[in-house]
């Protein structure tokens, strides 16, 4: 399982544990990550005992009812709870995943949830996404054009549209950058400073594969650097844990082809 980021010279010990009521119908431990900056403790792993019959089949399920019912003190982000924001991003069973996505059934024995590897921990499962948003902003994610704007919408083709798309909903622009992919890469882990990682990377290609966009050459030129882009080594872990089922790998070595033909 992948390492995550902890205060220096800190060690995880086990931490506070919480038993399920005597009347409980179906019970499931869940070790969670915790961690408070102030109270200068080191991280430790709390142990919640609970009934998970009286909640929803998901991992979120389960930390919503933790957090109302058990310990209101558990932090953790969450928002649409449909697998589209990104926001309940987290380590589960030694897998970077949604939580809202994760069915509590798919883990077998307890369940250990920690943050996203390898960021820095805010709070609990909180991680610090301050590195990777401004990364995501080198990249200028926005449609850029130097022609004169349509008197409506710039138009794009259904094949252009399905290429970002996908037909089955896997391209590129169905990335909701939750930076699972990005926190299980060995690559990222050792070169974060300076490798832009497949979540930023996969967005880039997606505003370098629309047709709609006239930045390519700078967009390219953007990425032109020892570690920027090719840093990826192609472990694939990116793709193995994308909970979208996207191929970040597969964008990065399009940018790398793409470098290539320019200079034929």
């Amino acid at each position: 399982m992948a390492e995550f980021a902890l205060p220096k010279n800190s060690k995880i010990k086990e931490g506070k544990k919480h038993s399920a009521p005597a009347d409980a119908k179906k019970k499931r431990t869940f070790n969670v990550y915790r961690w408070n900056p102030d109270d200068k403790e080191n991280p430790r792993l709390d142990s919640y005992e609970i009934d998970i019959a009286k909640c929803g089949p998901m991992v979120l399920d389960a930390l919503i009812y933790i957090k109302n019912e058990v310990d209101a003190t558990l932090t953790f982000r969450r928002s649409c709870r449909e697998g589209v924001c990104g926001s309940c991003a987290m380590n589960i069973d030694g897998t970077n995943t949604l939580a809202c996505t994760k069915h509590v059934d798919d883990v077998k024995g307890d369940v250990k949830i920690t943050p996203l590897p390898h960021l820095p921990v805010m709070k609990d499962l909180v991680p610090d996404l301050t590195h990777v948003y401004a990364q995501y902003n080198a990249i200028e994610p926005w449609l850029k054009t130097e022609t004169q704007p349509p008197a409506r919408e710039r138009l794009q083709s259904a094949k252009d549209a399905n290429h970002l798309n996908g037909e089955d909903g896997h391209g590129p622009a169905a990335c909701i950058l939750c930076f699972c992919c990005s926190t299980s890469c060995p690559s990222y882990w050792w070169n974060g400073d300076r490798f832009l990682g497949p979540a930023i990377l996969l967005q880039a290609y997606r505003w370098i594969s629309d047709t709609r966009d006239e930045a390519t050459g700078e967009r390219l030129d953007n990425l032109e650097d020892p570690f920027r882009l090719y840093r990826c080594h192609t472990i694939m872990n990116c793709t193995n844990t994308c909970p979208k089922g996207l191929n970040p790998a597969k964008a990065i070595a399009e940018i790398k082809k793409l470098m290539v033909a320019r200079r034929v």
